[in-house]
């Protein structure tokens, strides 16, 4: 492996890394604001919010063993690395979330059937904006690493702070129609947000299972990995192109038909040159080339 790609793959696991301590960190404040707040006030949207950071939380740290497991190199018993570690923190994110969105509509259906006043509503509002403003920071950050490294788990836990930035929106909006009578939008928002929780988890599993059963790459890139090795001068054709992803890299193999009078070290140099023009235009490619003679 030449010093430049070990870079990169440095790089990347800088950045995950960083990713994870700031989701976590951003949860634990929030779960400190918000406990604060719905204790004061009663509300249960903010319990809402409260009940999916403390769940946040869980998922975040979660994710941040998922991701230093899944950066160790490879080893004699794991020969492919350790990259299905994200898609497993991506199963585990989809419980955490799943589990959150029953609590939060069971909170919402009791206040239903039951209506509270709400109190300290300035406080509420206030840290729901804190809330809005950290998430958004976070969202940021953590979409510039998925661009940067592909993380399945990165991009799982955006989906769910995605999912929490309409939330505390919808939290943000109870609170201010409460204030003017509106008792009953907080419970009827905080059902409504327990349903998009639930929207959301599924959309993680989802993509936690499609690497985990290994599931092909877009149709697009496949094409494309097969312009690129019949780009390449002595080659006759492509075919047979299979590919997978895990954790932040994707495994290629891919047959080549070759001029059947070619010495082996001429197949072997077209076989390289294959190899490195996909890697050139998919640097998270591990590219097998097998030669066939046509």
């Amino acid at each position: 492996m030449n010093s430049a790609r070990v870079g990169v793959e440095q790089q990347h696991a800088r950045l995950m890394r960083l990713a994870t301590v700031a989701a976590l960190t951003v949860a634990l404040t929030l779960v400190v604001g918000k406990a604060v707040a719905w204790w004061l006030s009663g509300s249960v949207s903010l319990l809402a919010g409260l009940t999916d950071s403390l769940l946040d939380s869980a998922a975040s740290l979660l994710n941040l063993i998922a991701v230093h497991v899944a950066l160790r190199p490879a080893d004699d018993d794991h020969r492919y690395g350790h990259g299905k570690a994200e898609a497993l923190a991506g199963l585990g994110q989809a419980l955490f979330i799943g589990a959150s969105a029953v609590l939060v509509g069971i909170q919402g259906a009791q206040r239903l059937l039951e209506p509270e006043p709400l109190q300290s509503g300035a406080l509420g509002i206030a840290v729901i904006v804190l809330s809005l403003l950290l998430t958004v920071a976070l969202l940021l950050f953590q979409r510039h690493v998925v661009r940067t490294t592909g993380s399945t788990a990165i991009h799982a836990d955006s989906l769910h702070y995605r999912s929490d930035l309409l939330l505390n929106g919808s939290i943000l909006l109870a609170l201010l129609l409460a204030g003017f009578g509106w008792q009953l939008v907080d419970p009827l928002f905080a059902l409504g947000i327990a349903f998009y929780i639930l929207y959301s988890a599924l959309s993680i599993l989802r993509e936690a299972l499609a690497v985990l059963m290994d599931e092909e790459l877009s149709v697009s890139i496949s094409e494309d990995m097969y312009a690129h090795a019949r780009a390449v001068p002595g080659v006759i054709d492509a075919h047979d192109l299979r590919t997978r992803k895990s954790g932040t890299r994707w495994f290629v193999q891919i047959h080549l038909d070759l001029p059947g009078d070619l010495s082996l070290a001429q197949a072997h140099s077209l076989c390289d040159q294959v190899e490195a023009s996909i890697r050139q235009a998919y640097p998270r490619a591990e590219v097998l080339v097998h030669a066939d003679p046509h």
